[in-house]
Parts: C-alpha cells; structure tokens; sequence
C-alpha cells in the first residue's frame, strides 16, 4: 500500500474502487471535467444527494466506479467537513483517507498535515491520464465552508436563512416514537438518577437493519453473516460517536415487555439506565418462521471535539490516579504522543485490525516519531469495546502487561486515542513515553 504525502500520486487499477474516511466527517465529491468545474447540480455528491453516475456515497464511504461516470468526466475530488458544520478540522483529528481496490486490497492511505480553521479540505482527487486512472493527495484547506467549495466548482448553492439564534443542521437528529419507546425507557432512567434520551434517527435506521439481519437468521448475533457489526452500521449511516452500549434481544412484544426485560438483568439495567448516553435507537423486526419479535436497542453519546477531549483527560486521570496509589510520580499529556495514539485508533477503525504493528508495520515507536515525539522510550497499551475511560483503565490494570507500562516508572509523558465505530466498538490507544 502507498503512504501518499500532499502532491504524491499512485496509479490506480481497473474497476470499482471504495474511499473511506472513518471519523466525525462528512464525505463528499464533486464530478468534474478536465478544467475543474461540473457539469451540473448533479455532479455534487453528497448527504442530501448519495449517488451520481459511477459514484456513490454510503456513510463515510465513497464507491467510484471510473468506466460508469457521466460522458466527459476526468476528475473526482474528495472533500471532508466535519460533521458539526460549526466545529472547525483544527479540533478533530486529522482525517485519513483509505483507498481500496474491488478485491478488497489496500491501494494507498493519504493523512495531510492537521487543518486549523478549515472547516473544509480537499483531501484527495481521482484523475484521468489517457485510460487509465491515478490518486492525487491535497491537502488543500477551505475556511468558507462545504457552500465555496461548490461554489468555486460551478454548483448553484442556495443556502437556508435560519431565524436569529438558531443552527441549521444538515442531517436530522430527532427521530418519531410511533411505539412509545422513550417513555417507559424514559421513566427507568429517571428512576435511577438518570437523564431522558432522545431518539435519533440514524441509530434507529441502523437498528433496524441489525433487528432485520437477527430475523432474518433467527439467532441472536453482534455480527451479521456478511461480517458487519452493528457498531458498523451505526457509523455507516454518518453517526460518530464518543460512547455507545446496545442490548440485542428476542422474545418480548412491546416496548414495555423490552424494558421490562432490560430491567431484570444487572448488567443490561447498567446499560439502559447508564447516564453517559442521551441519545437512542429502537428497533423490533419479525422473524417470518416463528414470528418472534428481534429487538436492538442502541444507546450512545454524539462525537464532539470537546468530548473527546474529556474522555482522553479522564483516561489520563485515571492513569496517574494508579500511579500515585503505587507511589509514582503522574504522567503529563503530550501532544505528538496523543496525535500518534489517535491516528492510531482511527487507524484500527479503517483498516479493521486490533494489534500494536499496524498491516503497513508501523509501530508504536514509528508512529510516535513520524507525529514529532522526541521520547528515547516508548510503550503503548490497546484495547477494545470498553465504553468508558473507567472500564478501560480498569481492563489494562487487570492485565499484567498493561499493568506494567502504567505503572513504568521511566515514563514522563502519555497521549490518548479512541475511534469509535470499529467490529468491537470503540477502540484504544494510550501511547506513553520518557
């Protein structure tokens, strides 16, 4: 697989080629010919239009099939903005764009240097050269929005005016309650202390497509026979998240009965009622031989930058709250170390793989120099599905290795990483060094 720097390009095979950029961003591309500009409206692709001639966006998931674009197309440039249009790149973590052929192999991965106050970079074009097609990296950065880019591309943008105070969205959030579900969730969580949920309509588009997967081979699984995990159809309908528990359940038939279930066991009470989530997604689909009703329920907290920034200081907090019971000094954040630690988790998500040597063989020493770290000794612990910094702190100390490297009396500086959205959920990077 080529590693691209800004400006580097690499030919591209035959075929149908998939771009994913895993993370809080939205994913879009504009069509164009030779001279950079569209042809119309419809070469923008995007949230509110997923699919034009040869190409097709799903999720963070853009498809390019180059012998199926429209007549005259020679360009296809790839733009990611955050999710949250008011949130600038400067407070994300770099995106990655991860190129892959039909047979699933690894063509190229382009990371550009970290944006500042972009809201929106061109991260990577697909050009024609006679026949044949190569990937250019960029890089390039806009501060005016997913608008001027279209814009300096020839789209028409006709932009909403919202009233004085409040925010435009571009993706729903609330989602109907035609069963009744939140009230008697609502009512548990009350009851243990806990904040309502509200539902959200892409976790309950992907709930419904795990119930239906369960019904469709009446056994109960995290997984569906294709391989996707339900924690991959959460992010496969644009939703990041910070935290994210779910129950997967056959046998009762209302919500009420669903609930009451939840309630009877300790661990899925923790879940149901836990405070960290507010936002919800219902789902119950019928298995056409038995009739038995498949449930999933997911539970989760929305990415932000601020809780991301959270998450990895309680981490951190935690950390060194073992290392003064143990009579060591703290460690401090370090900025290189948590870029590393980052990259690397989201690397984890991409590429589907959960190791300290990454399938290029990176590791962890390699990664902590290429972000800037200058430390003589490194170490690095990971883990995955844990939903909070507590249970991840818990789990590493609960290991004798793990155990080790936090309580390393040689390291000085620690950096922290979690991407969520992986086969085992969200997955974890605690990157020390000295």
């Amino acid at each position: 697989m080529n590693e691209l720097v800004p400006g580097g390009n690499t030919p591209l095979p035959d075929g149908i080629l998939t771009l994913r950029v895993p993370g809080p961003f939205d994913v879009s591309a504009l069509i164009t010919d030779d001279g950079g500009k569209v042809r119309g409206d419809g070469d923008f692709v995007f949230f509110n239009q997923p699919a034009a001639p040869g190409a097709r966006l799903d999720g963070d998931r853009l498809t390019i099939d180059p012998a199926r674009l429209r007549p005259g197309a020679g360009r296809v440039t790839v733009v990611v903005s955050a999710a949250d249009p008011a949130t600038p790149l400067g407070r994300l973590p770099s995106p990655t764009v991860q190129v892959t052929s039909s047979d699933g192999r690894a063509l190229a991965r382009f990371t550009p240097p970290r944006p500042q106050r972009e809201t929106v970079l061109l991260l990577a074009e697909l050009y024609r050269r006679g026949t044949a097609w190569k990937l250019r990296a960029l890089g390039q950065g806009y501060a005016d929005g997913l608008a001027g880019v279209a814009r300096d591309f020839g789209v028409d943008v006709i932009e909403d005016t919202a009233p004085s105070g409040a925010t435009a969205s571009a993706t729903p959030v609330a989602g109907p309650d035609p069963d009744g579900f939140l009230g008697p969730v609502n009512s548990a969580r009350a009851a243990a202390g806990s904040p309502p949920v509200r539902l959200d309509a892409r976790l309950t588009a992907a709930a419904r497509d795990h119930a239906g997967a369960m019904a469709a081979r009446g056994r109960l699984a995290s997984e569906s026979p294709d391989g996707v995990s339900v924690y991959q159809r959460v992010t496969s309908t644009g939703y990041s998240y910070l935290t994210i528990g779910e129950h997967l359940v056959s046998g009762p038939r209302t919500p009420h009965e669903f609930v009451e279930y939840c309630l009877s066991a300790e661990q899925s009470r923790r879940t149901l009622c836990d405070p960290a989530f507010d936002q919800a997604g219902l789902a119950a689909v019928p298995d056409a031989r038995s009739g038995d009703l498949y449930w999933t329920a997911l539970w989760a907290r929305p990415f932000s930058p601020a809780g991301l920034e959270r998450t990895a200081h309680e981490v951190i907090a935690l950390t060194n709250a073992e290392r003064a019971s143990a009579g060591l000094p703290p460690v401090a954040a370090d900025a290189p170390l948590t870029v590393a630690a980052q990259a690397h988790s989201a690397d984890m998500v991409a590429r589907d793989f959960y190791a300290h040597t990454s399938p290029d063989g990176g590791r962890p020493w390699d990664r902590a120099a290429a972000a800037g770290s200058t430390r003589r000794t490194i170490g690095e612990n990971i883990a995955c599905g844990q939903r909070s910094p507590a249970e991840v702190v818990r789990g590493w100390m609960n290991s004798p290795g793990h155990r080790a490297n936090i309580l390393k009396r040689d390291f000085t500086h620690i950096g922290i990483g979690l991407a969520g959205g992986g086969r085992a959920g969200t997955y974890w990077t605690q990157l020390f060094g000295g």
